[in-house]
């Protein structure tokens, strides 16, 4: 059976979710194939449910951390709860209703290319008139341990996923997965060791790192950095891990969790059927998302898979511009716009305990891209309203500019609640707004925002 669509996307994540609604929008007609649940990674196995795991972990440190206040304190079994809650059960019921809604088909199965502008799903044939975009996302990399893939870890889903706290966790990776399932599963009981090669959240400011290890640390996190595991062993299935370290020392635990990466999920999709490696990233693509070096143009990828930014804000800002761009060639029209925010202002938040929160280049990146950078740093306790947030406070802060063009192109900051702050820093970076013009914007008082006046002032305005 052949189906006929205008555009067809594999991958019913957030991205391939705003291709095709994008699409839609634009007046044409689209389906999803999806072979798990509507919704993808960050619904399930992801975003909701490791923030759901770490916000209550975050009001509690914050409570903690205000005189006058007492009795805070985690309950486990709720906070599982709703983790579960904030993964909709692992239905995707709620997402089924949007797609119908948004008028967007979904054929469910493993789709794989058979030719141009063509994916096979379980017999039947879907041909695109226009594109075809790929947003099947990214799996977790276990990396080559001796024993660790028999020993069956936990990766990222298993970690926001599961259903009991164990008694111990060891965590292999330093990143931002690493960091916040670390910070969750000891605040909520686990007695956690964390092994990294070198220093924690690598690419962001070294001092954002060493706050995040020194805060594990002291919520009990046994941090070894420098370290790699050499071998796992899981002599039972289900029983006790061990971990040999290269400095000859062991670490016993209940369950090990791999967060040293991802790989990309076009392993099985057809990609040899149109002239590309199975398995690889889809990274040569240009300002719409469309990939290089394939005939007639029709064949988009992104999210995860392109490789650019692994993020699922950013995942949907390219889809919003490729769904744009695949109608306006629909409708023979150019493109209206372009990404470039996935390469130059991407902001993150790490939710660990203090938060990191980042956007644009860090110093040592924009020195390697040749740029004339001048670097402000500013002590964040020392503005009134992080001392009003929580007493005792630690936080810092950091901002890079462009000498040449007196425009910030990067910031990172870390300490309790910066997240939240983090965008305005993104709308300078995003914006190119002279630190002149930027003056002008007045933060209120008494507010931790004022960080960006006294950063200004540092620079000398």
């Amino acid at each position: 059976m052949t189906q006929e669509y205008d555009v067809v996307v594999m991958g019913a994540g957030p991205a391939g979710e705003n291709v095709a609604d994008r699409a839609v929008r634009k007046g044409l007609t689209a389906v999803i194939v999806e072979s798990e649940l509507v919704g993808g990674e960050c619904s399930y196995w992801a975003c909701m449910p490791s923030k759901a795991l770490l916000g209550p972990v975050a009001a509690v440190d914050d409570a903690r951390h205000l005189e006058g206040v007492g009795g805070a304190a985690l309950e486990p079994a709720g906070v599982l709860d709703r983790r579960d809650r904030f993964a909709s059960h692992w239905k995707d019921d709620g997402q089924v209703t949007w797609l119908t809604g948004a008028h967007i088909e979904l054929v469910r199965g493993q789709g794989r290319l058979t030719g141009p502008k063509t994916v096979a799903v379980d017999g039947t044939e879907l041909r695109a008139r226009h594109a075809v975009a790929v947003a099947t996302g990214s799996d977790a990399l276990i990396p080559p341990v001796p024993g660790l893939a028999e020993a069956k870890p936990w990766t990222s889903r298993e970690a926001t996923s599961a259903k009991e706290v164990p008694k111990r966790l060891a965590v292999i990776g330093g990143g931002v997965v690493g960091c916040e399932l670390a910070t969750a599963w000891q605040a909520l009981g686990a007695r956690v060791t964390l092994i990294a090669r070198g220093q924690l959240l690598g690419g962001t400011e070294e001092f954002a790192g060493q706050l995040v290890a020194g805060g594990l640390r002291a919520a009990g996190v046994d941090v070894r950095l420098g370290a790699s595991a050499t071998a796992v062993s899981r002599p039972r299935p289900g029983g006790p891990v061990t971990l040999t370290v290269d400095d000859g020392t062991t670490v016993e635990a209940d369950e090990v969790l791999a967060a040293t990466g991802r790989t990309p999920r076009t392993a099985d999709i057809g990609l040899e059927t149109i002239g590309l490696e199975p398995g690889s990233w889809l990274d040569d693509v240009d300002g719409t998302l469309r990939v290089n070096g394939v005939d007639g143009g029709w064949l988009y990828a992104t999210g995860d898979v392109n490789h650019l930014a692994l993020l699922t804000h950013m995942g949907k800002y390219q889809a919003r511009i490729c769904g744009d761009a695949i109608a306006a060639r629909a409708h023979g029209q150019e493109p209206a716009a372009t990404a470039w925010a996935d390469q130059a202002a991407v902001p993150q938040v790490v939710f660990t305990q203090p938060e990191v929160a980042a956007v644009g280049l860090t110093a040592a990146q924009a020195r390697a891209a040749g740029r004339h950078v001048r670097v402000v740093d500013y002590d964040l306790g020392a503005v009134a309203g992080s001392k009003l947030f929580a007493d005792g406070f630690s936080g810092h802060a950091r901002m890079v500019v462009d000498e040449d063009r007196h425009t910030m192109i990067g910031a990172t900051l870390a300490g309790p609640g910066v997240g939240e702050l983090i965008h305005a820093a993104t709308v300078a970076v995003a914006g190119q707004v002279p630190l002149s013009q930027l003056w002008h914007a007045v933060p209120s008082y008494p507010t931790m925002s004022e960080v960006w006046l006294r950063l200004l002032e540092a620079y000398g305005l």
